[in-house]
């Protein structure tokens, strides 16, 4: 686990907008595996600006999201499908086939989340997966609980977990609480992981990461196991290590 520490969001966008623009000079049909919540908007930022310089085209990229509410359609303007379009896709030139984010409305959840793997492994695998971090140490929403989950699947949400998504809605009470989920198993698949961690909150769960067991009660401590992965965080989440 390669950590990189730097002084706010902005420099940590810039770094990990890198990466993925030189995933995809390099291989312009990536697989790239993306992430909804505050932590990655400055990499998209900077994703579109590279894009309208001229330094990257994604005309040829594939992406998967990690997760979606369960109950929210792809135009409520909470659904992770939405943010995705506001905050990434309107600025840059991925064709919409090649968008892929867990369906919350699907008649069947458990067969949404095979399906869902099963398109993955079809596109090659994600070759670049960008993840965020909990206060609890979850990533997706794998929540901390007694295994990994493995594959993508119906998850209930934590209070703790609702009550940090609750800025987004107009109350707590309107914050779905369930969602689909890529599992553990899914994530560690991807060839090379990115992990963003930005404020004093996420301290304690950066530690946990990094430093602590590897525990289901701690979801991304896993992330120690894999062969290729970066957090950037900045000085206040990297406050602990």
């Amino acid at each position: 686990m390669n950590v990189k520490i730097y002084k706010d969001a902005k420099s940590i966008g810039e770094a990990a907008a890198t990466i993925f623009a030189a995933q995809v000079i390099a291989k312009p049909d990536s697989v790239l595996g993306l992430a909804t919540g505050s932590s990655p908007i400055p990499t998209y930022s900077r994703m579109i600006e590279m894009y309208k310089e001229g330094i990257v085209d994604f005309s040829k990229v594939t992406t998967f999201n990690l997760d979606e509410y369960i109950s929210l359609g792809h135009d409520h303007p909470q659904s992770y499908y939405y943010f995705m379009q506001e905050n990434l896709f309107k600025g840059i030139n991925v064709p919409v086939e090649n968008i892929h984010v867990p369906s919350g409305t699907a008649e069947d959840i458990d067969a949404e989340g095979k399906h869902y793997d099963e398109m993955i492994a079809n596109a090659g695998g994600i070759d670049v997966q960008i993840l965020g971090i909990g206060n609890n140490g979850h990533i997706a929403f794998n929540e901390p609980c007694d295994n990994f989950p493995m594959g993508t699947h119906k998850v209930a949400l934590t209070e703790s977990t609702i009550e940090a998504n609750t800025r987004f809605f107009e109350n707590s009470d309107e914050v779905p609480r369930w969602a689909i989920s890529m599992g553990i198993g899914s994530i560690m698949k991807a060839r090379k992981i990115i992990l963003v961690a930005t404020g004093s909150a996420k301290a304690d769960a950066v530690y946990g990461m990094v430093k602590g067991p590897v525990t289901p009660e701690c979801p991304a401590s896993i992330l120690q196991m894999h062969p290729d992965v970066t957090v950037f965080a900045d000085e206040a989440a990297a406050a602990k290590l």
